[in-house]
């Protein structure tokens, strides 16, 4: 039965349902606010997705072997990744009434962390999950029942597309990623 519910889960995760005009709106209202504090939140982000999910950090020599948060917190190599998730996140926010460019800025990260870093694609679901219980958190009062429901849509757009551009370099692996 496990089994069957891990399958039905990553249909789910593979249809996308498409975002209203409105809910564009709120993703951008609320990124521009999130991302105004772009290295914190970013730092934030990955500290504890990391530490919720150490085997996560094997992609990541500099501090693979970290235990401690603040340790990992200070590396120069988390800050920068931090930034560049958060200005690829913000890529795909900006142009978010442009599904083309969106599908080929997140088919560029799928295909890079496929190809050249080997991530399994199951770390962007959980790492989308903890983007935004994160945000969530960070910004309580602004994250009402709606914009929730936008931002789910819109972790569902992301793990979707990378996802494909994994499928599309060949990646074996995809199909046996379960949580």
């Amino acid at each position: 039965m496990e089994k069957v519910q891990g399958e039905k889960e990553i249909e789910r995760w593979e249809r996308t349902e498409e975002m209203s005009d409105a809910e564009k709106k709120v993703i951008q209202e609320t990124w521009s606010r999130v991302y105004a504090n772009c290295e914190a939140v970013g730092v934030s982000i990955l500290i504890r997705f990391f530490v919720n999910f150490p085997s996560a950090k094997q992609y990541f020599s500099q501090f693979k072997h970290m235990e401690d948060p603040l340790e990992m917190e200070r590396t120069l190599q988390l800050r920068k990744h931090a930034r560049r998730v958060m200005g690829a996140i913000n890529n795909v926010v900006e142009n978010i009434y442009d599904s083309e460019k969106v599908s080929t800025i997140l088919a560029l990260v799928g295909k890079s962390h496929a190809v050249k870093h080997k991530v399994e694609p199951v770390y962007f679901k959980i790492f989308t999950g903890v983007m935004l219980e994160v945000i969530a958190e960070e910004y309580a009062n602004e994250f009402t029942p709606e914009v929730q429901s936008a931002w789910t849509k819109m972790r569902c757009l992301i793990y979707t597309h990378v996802t494909a551009a994994y499928k599309e370099v060949g990646w074996v692996q995809y199909p046996n990623a379960t949580m």
